[in-house]
């Protein structure tokens, strides 16, 4: 099935009891045992079914069908947010310590959880100069666990060079994990360039509509974690938390995706509730649709703010002199995201007024909405980062990033227009005059 269609039926044909054809909410915490032998063989995870919803839920699951689908990956996981679903991903290749290699152009909080939550926890995370392969691949040695890159960097707006990336982390037998929550599986789908893991913060365009939270990890399902035994023994070393029970042999291509639930979300509990599920999945029906006018809009505002002479500058990967602009060629299909960046020629203090203009276009930080969303990124979502570290993220001090919604183009370029002119800037009109 093509996405338009996965987007809708993927995951589910009817329930197999009331035979609905919209998706139950299986609001349970538990499900009962046939017997005492069947409790205890879901429990050594030698039969599938459901036991608990902390580990599995009949509504979670469909959703994690559908996503797997949508990516092209052999099984997924979904989880309570976005940040779960990487800290998740990241603990699983290394729980056993090692390093972690990264851009530096990435989401704040993701930033923070590799510079500081996880390195109290024995995980070195290993920024490189750039989000080029070379310089990621430097920084590569025995003891890394995994290359991490955003398909689309939040907010920077830089293109990894996926395939790159995978063909240097695999010289060295170590995964890609790539976070695609800007690209989504409508515009990319980073398995189809090798990398091996797939995470989103389906919170955001997946879900679409700033109702649910939720996190998705997808496995590829390709990547041999027996051949690389030594550096990743967790998956080929009987586990003793469940009776000796080996990874790679009871699951095989689902090993990682089965240890990331017996192991984390068993045992920390970030549960994705059945009603956040639901919601998910009417979000993901109109995925496709909602991404064609996204894109549309998109490169209709990145066009009028670069016209607009009272913009100082605009990070855009659709126009032809991006430095990203090839690459949005080729993952993309010259399809540029939505999600851009720009600032004004009265710097940071301009930029404020205008923020503060804005009527139609939210003031907030999430990005992903059918309605047009703007945030102030240094003062909010990289705060924490130090302004050096700000710098190498692609954050400059007078950055506006915006998340182009689904509304009508002319009301959103209104908005901008309005909010230009209460900035002090003047009136577009009137400055095209002069």
């Amino acid at each position: 099935m093509r996405n338009e269609t996965l987007s809708v039926h993927g995951g589910f044909v009817s329930d197999p009891t009331t035979k609905a054809v919209a998706t139950p909410i299986y609001q349970t915490v538990a499900y009962a045992f046939d017997s005492a032998d069947h409790g205890a063989a879901l429990f050594n995870l030698e039969t599938d079914g459901f036991r608990y919803s902390r580990i599995s839920n009949p509504t979670v699951e469909i959703l994690e069908r559908r996503v797997a689908a949508l990516e092209g990956g052999a099984a997924a996981i979904c989880v309570a947010s976005g940040q779960a679903a990487l800290n998740y991903a990241f603990l699983t290749l290394a729980d056993c310590g090692g390093n972690i290699v990264a851009p530096p152009t990435l989401y704040g909080t993701t930033h923070t959880l590799l510079a500081h939550n996880l390195r109290r926890q024995g995980v070195e995370a290993r920024f490189a100069a750039n989000d080029g392969a070379a310089a990621i691949e430097r920084l590569i040695d025995e003891n890394t666990r995994a290359v991490f890159c955003e398909s689309i960097g939040n907010p920077a707006g830089n293109i990894c060079d996926i395939e790159a990336l995978a063909r240097a982390a695999h010289r060295h037998g170590v995964p890609l994990i790539v976070d695609n929550t800007v690209a989504t599986p409508i515009l990319l789908k980073p398995i189809e360039y090798g990398a091996d893991i797939v995470v989103h913060s389906l919170t955001k365009f997946m879900g679409g509509h700033g109702a649910a939270m939720g996190g998705a990890v997808v496995d590829s399902g390709a990547f041999d974690w027996a051949a690389q035994a030594k550096r990743f023994p967790m998956f080929c070393e009987p586990d003793e938390s469940y009776h000796g029970l080996v990874y790679v042999e009871r699951f095989g291509r689902e090993a990682f995706i089965a240890r990331c639930r017996s192991v984390y979300q068993r045992t920390t509990g970030a549960v994705l509730a059945p009603l956040s599920a639901f919601l998910l999945l009417q979000g993901i029906e109109t995925l496709a649709l909602r991404m064609e006018r996204h894109v549309e809009n998109g490169r209709k505002v990145a066009e009028f703010l670069r016209g607009d002479p009272r913009v100082a500058w605009v990070n855009y990967a659709g126009f032809a002199d991006s430095p990203y602009y090839t690459l949005a060629q080729k993952y993309f299909s010259g399809r540029a995201s939505s999600l851009l960046t720009f600032g004004l020629r009265g710097g940071l203090e301009a930029g404020k007024a205008f923020y503060d203009a804005l009527k139609l276009i939210k003031r907030l930080v999430n990005i992903g909405d059918a309605k047009s969303l703007a945030c102030h990124p240094a003062s909010t979502t990289h705060r924490q980062m130090t302004p050096q570290e700000q710098a190498k993220a692609g954050v400059r001090p007078e950055m506006i990033r915006m998340s182009v919604g689904i509304e009508h183009i002319d009301d959103i370029v209104e908005d901008l227009d309005q909010a230009l002119a209460a900035a002090g800037l003047g009136r577009r009109s009137a400055l095209a005059a002069e």
